[in-house]
């Protein structure tokens, strides 16, 4: 596989999961491979990066707190029939990214709670689903505190007889205004048995907030591979590169890494 190549040519090390990892000083990643139930603390003003792999079919549970003004990317990929339900609890002046890919017939579900003052989230998701495949993913972004910032973009390809499911949440609470959310979900249905069911919602009370949902669920742009096709590719060849487009700035500002999880994303593609 790609990714395990990638990994073995990086320095990245491989840590054996705990009850509870403590990150502190220290800028390498660290890969977590098949890892059981886990809690994870960033320390205070830490800087730190985790690759979760999961190849099994276990049902997984993930705790993450974000000590004031600390920063943490996880990238999450789901590659067999598993389950993952991660809370992320952050304070004040924190940043997290997640980027989550789901290539199994999996299931991932995200809660984050932003506490602090200034906090903010970033979740990029992507799956693709075939064959007979049942994906979903759902994302609840909670804001508890005021000036915190959150952006979810998920998006979705199902071919085949395949179920994709996005639900998503975001809730404000009365007390957090000048919050700052979005949340989008784009999905892509290829031929007429596959199917995706996306449910962005939002829930506020406070007044003085920016927010914003939105999902689409639809079928190739026909023009686009007519375009294509005019200039000499195959009509499987521009749809392909069509999808690759659309899934790629999931992943995208992840350097090398997101270009590996690009040629993930593509090689399943292959597969509807």
């Amino acid at each position: 596989m790609a990714l395990l190549d990638y990994i073995k040519n990086q320095s990245i090390d491989t840590a054996a999961a705990s009850s509870v990892i403590t990150l502190a000083e220290g800028g390498t990643a660290e890969l977590y491979l098949n890892p059981n139930d886990m809690s994870v603390e960033v320390s205070e003003q830490q800087s730190r990066s985790l690759i979760i792999l999961h190849q099994t079919d276990d049902a997984v549970s993930l705790s993450v707190d974000v000590a004031p003004f600390a920063n943490i990317r996880i990238v999450e990929v789901l590659l067999g029939k598993g389950c993952v339900d991660c809370m992320v609890r952050q304070q004040a002046g924190s940043r997290c990214e997640i980027y989550t890919i789901l290539l199994g017939d999996a299931m991932a579900d995200y809660t984050i709670d932003l506490n602090g003052k200034e906090a903010s989230n970033m979740l990029r998701g992507a799956f693709v689903a075939g064959g007979d495949e049942r994906q979903r993913m759902g994302v609840r972004v909670n804001h508890f505190s005021s000036d915190c910032q959150s952006d979810s973009l998920i998006k979705g390809v199902a071919g085949g007889k395949a179920l994709g499911e996005f639900n998503g949440m975001v809730y404000v609470a009365q007390d957090a205004q000048r919050t700052d959310a979005r949340q989008t979900s784009r999905n892509i249905e290829i031929g007429r048995e596959a199917h995706i069911v996306t449910k962005p919602q939002l829930e506020i009370y406070a007044d003085d907030v920016k927010c914003s949902h939105g999902a689409t669920v639809g079928q190739l742009d026909s023009e686009a591979v007519l375009y294509m096709r005019q200039r000499g590719l195959s009509e499987a060849q521009a749809k392909r590169l069509q999808i690759e487009g659309f899934l790629k700035d999931v992943v995208m500002s992840l350097g090398e890494l997101g270009e590996v999880l690009a040629e993930e994303l593509t090689a399943k593609l292959e597969t509807l």
